[in-house]
């Protein structure tokens, strides 16, 4: 019986859900991985023999001496990096394109760093070269040392950023390292000179071949003193002498570093190291070791991925259209030069290796205020922000007085002074000239007071009034003043009629009777002496002979009715005399 035909494109998904998507990068590497390994998968990165037989086995020229110094350059107005893309012809029909970046003062501007970041390799951890390179905003970054592909391990030596990742216990390969005083070191190294610390390294990564030594190829004496006995998969000099995507690393006489990347494909194309070294050595360089290549070689640019890697992304699944980078170990990366501390105390910005301080700060750290208490005088306190002057002042040292018509803090805040009133430039009261008073000097002195403050009072002749700034008595008054005088004197000379009118009245000797009462006594006398008048006429009109009236009354002579009464008032012979008087008429 057949067995079951099987659809391919179903288990190739099957397989993709189970192991993972296109971020899991372990899942496809390394089966069809562009792997290029100076010693197999899993084994012992380095020879076995010790660093005496690297020594021995060396030319005779160079002596005991196992690696080569050279200063570091310390430009730190150049610009950090230049880099350039190459296309260069190699051999008759091949072409070959990569990068050449030239760093300068790597001191300051050159890290090896940990894949994903510090301890990535105690994890142990791959990562791409672009995610490690954001960890630390590199400006450019490529892959640097080898790792173990079945356990994800860094291999050599390993030195970030001044803290010792990893000590290799004197495996010899070749070294590149930066020591604290920027000194340039290339070659092989002992335990003890990794570890040393009088001039410890602050940054060091493990390569395989030292590719120029004091600007000549020294591949041969590489291949000698770092070739192993045990290889599983190829010979050492295969790894040599196929072409590959290839990274390398040295410097050039004026101590910058010269960081340099091929794209390839191995057995399709790339170079070798011998091509690698003559064309290091036509650029100037002047030592320079080899680092991880194949599939590993990446070029990162200012974070993006700016070079071809061979590995495909899907091999079981699109076969090898797809190209992606590969997760890699450690990385070197090129930024700008660090400040100490690397935020500026979060006082200021880190560019181009100095902090740029805040607005009122100062100092290579920002921690200093950018004013001293001296400079802003008696007026003013120093701060963070400068100088904060004092209520009524102004000027980076607190030495200006607020301007005419403005007072308090800043001398934001605008005067009410009126009538050439003077504003305090502290509290804002107003100062106000001769003649005027009030909150703003907006009000003229009282009548018969003069001067400042109007506390002087006016000496006039019969009290007039003065001038309310000088007191002068000669004075004329003049638009609201005036017709406030004017009304005043109005109402004045009404209150002293009033008032003489009522001492008049006071002093007037008070009558018996009113006006009222004499008219009515006036009448009453009136009728009487008219009656009295009518009586007379009416007794005259009765006498005889008158005409018109009847005598009906008798009449008795007045002379007659008085002698009658005065006889009879006298005595004897006054009675007698009278009789006889009578007697006679």
């Amino acid at each position: 019986m057949a067995a079951p035909s099987v659809n391919c494109g179903w288990l190739l998904l099957l397989i993709y859900i189970a192991y993972g998507s296109s971020e899991n990068e372990d899942f496809w590497s390394p089966l069809n991985a562009d792997i290029l390994l100076p010693y197999g998968p899993g084994g012992a990165h380095g020879p076995s023999h010790s660093h005496r037989y690297v020594r021995d086995c060396q030319s005779v020229t160079h002596g005991n001496v196992t690696y080569e110094t050279w200063p570091s350059n310390r430009d730190a107005h150049a610009p950090v990096a230049e880099t350039k893309l190459f296309v260069s012809p190699i051999r008759i029909g091949h072409c070959v394109q990569g990068h050449v970046t030239v760093v300068s003062n790597p001191l300051q501007t050159f890290s090896v760093l940990e894949p994903g970041g510090a301890g990535g390799c105690g994890k142990p951890l791959t990562e791409t070269v672009t995610r490690t390179a954001g960890t630390r905003r590199c400006l450019y970054a490529q892959n640097g040392g080898f790792f173990n592909t079945s356990n994800n391990r860094c291999l050599g030596n390993v030195v970030s950023d001044g803290t010792l990742v990893q000590n290799s216990g004197g495996i010899q390969n070749s070294q590149f390292g930066i020591k604290k005083d920027g000194t340039l070191v290339f070659g092989y190294l002992s335990q003890e000179d990794v570890q040393g610390d009088a001039n410890p390294f602050v940054q060091l990564v493990s390569g395989v071949v030292w590719l120029l030594r004091n600007g000549k190829v020294y591949i041969n004496e590489s291949m000698e003193a770092e070739c192993s006995k045990t290889q599983e998969t190829g010979s050492f000099n295969r790894f040599v002498n196929v072409v590959s995507a290839r990274t390398a690393l040295g410097h050039d006489k004026e101590g910058r570093l010269v960081l340099f990347h091929i794209d390839g494909e191995t057995d399709n194309r790339g170079m070798n190291l011998w091509e690698v070294a003559e064309f290091l050595q036509r650029q100037g360089v002047v030592n320079a070791v080899n680092l991880d290549g194949g599939g590993s070689s990446t070029f990162v640019a200012g974070g993006s991925l700016a070079s071809y890697p061979s590995d495909s992304c899907h091999p079981y699944l699109d076969g090898t259209r797809w190209r992606c980078p590969r997760a890699v170990s450690t990385v070197l990366c090129v930024h700008e030069p660090p400040c100490q501390p690397e935020d500026c105390g979060g006082r200021g910005s880190c560019i181009g290796g100095r902090c740029v301080c805040h607005s009122g700060w100062a100092g290579p750290a920002c921690r200093s205020p950018s004013c001293q208490q001296s400079a802003c005088g008696d007026h003013g306190l120093c701060t963070q922000y400068g100088c904060a002057c004092d209520a009524g002042w102004m000027g980076t040292n607190c030495s200006q007085v607020c301007p005419p018509g403005f007072y308090g803090d800043g001398c934001n805040q605008t005067c009410t002074c009126t009538n050439g009133g003077v504003c305090d430039p502290v509290h804002g009261r107003c100062s106000c000239p001769a003649g005027f008073q009030g909150e703003a000097c907006e009000q003229e002195c009282p009548l018969g007071f003069y001067g400042l403050g109007c506390k002087r009072e006016c000496h006039c002749p019969n009290k007039c009034l003065c001038d309310p700034v000088k007191g002068s008595c000669n004075v004329t008054w003049h638009g609201e003043r005036n017709q406030t005088i004017h009304t005043a004197s109005h109402c004045l000379a009404r209150e002293l009629l009033k008032t003489w009118q009522e001492e008049v009245e006071a002093h007037r000797v008070t009558p018996y009777f009113t006006e009222r009462t004499w008219l009515t006594i006036t009448v009453v006398l009136g009728m009487l002496l008219l009656a009295s008048a009518v009586g007379n006429v009416i007794q005259v009109s009765r006498k005889p002979g008158t005409a018109g009236f009847r005598a009906t009354y008798s009449y008795v002579p007045l002379a007659e009715m008085t002698a009658e009464m005065d006889y009879e008032d006298r005595p004897d012979e006054s009675k007698r005399a009278a009789m006889d008087s009578s007697i006679s008429y």
